[in-house]
């Protein structure tokens, strides 16, 4: 789910926090040694994304935000921002040439940039909460 978050709406908060659960607590945030990333540049996006992204040549940048049971990917576009919830059940990664995030017919990739490199540690993170959130809902194999 894409929305405009421009400007605030406690709809908006409450819908997010519905899908994905409500921000870590401080305490959690320090213990988790933050819950961001840092900007990233988007190298490409998925059709259905392009009015996003900016129509001139100018850079296009996203940052992902850590939930307990997805992600938030902020994107800007001029003075608009745009946020993508993704529940961690249908959240896939790819590390090609960067990575890119799939999830709901929609996908963007992020460049392999200094800034990208300095994520690496936020990429693991992002992959240990997800595999840790996929084993609370296996399903039993022994049938």
């Amino acid at each position: 789910m894409i929305l405009n978050t421009t400007h605030y709406n406690a709809e908006h908060k409450q819908i997010i926090s519905d899908l994905i659960g409500r921000p870590f607590s401080l305490v959690q945030k320090l213990r988790m040694k933050g819950i961001g990333s840092k900007r990233m540049i988007i190298d490409e996006v998925s059709p259905n994304m392009k009015s996003l992204m900016n129509k001139v040549s100018d850079i296009n940048y996203a940052n992902i935000e850590l939930r307990p049971k997805g992600i938030v990917i902020r994107i800007n576009k001029g003075l608009k921002n745009f946020t993508w919830v993704i529940p961690y059940y249908q959240l896939v990664l790819y590390k090609t040439n960067g990575s890119s995030i799939h999830a709901q017919g929609r996908f963007v990739h992020f460049r392999n940039s200094k800034t990208f490199k300095e994520n690496k540690k936020f990429f693991d993170k992002l992959l240990d909460l997800k595999v840790r959130y996929d084993l609370t809902y296996t399903m039993p194999t022994d049938i």
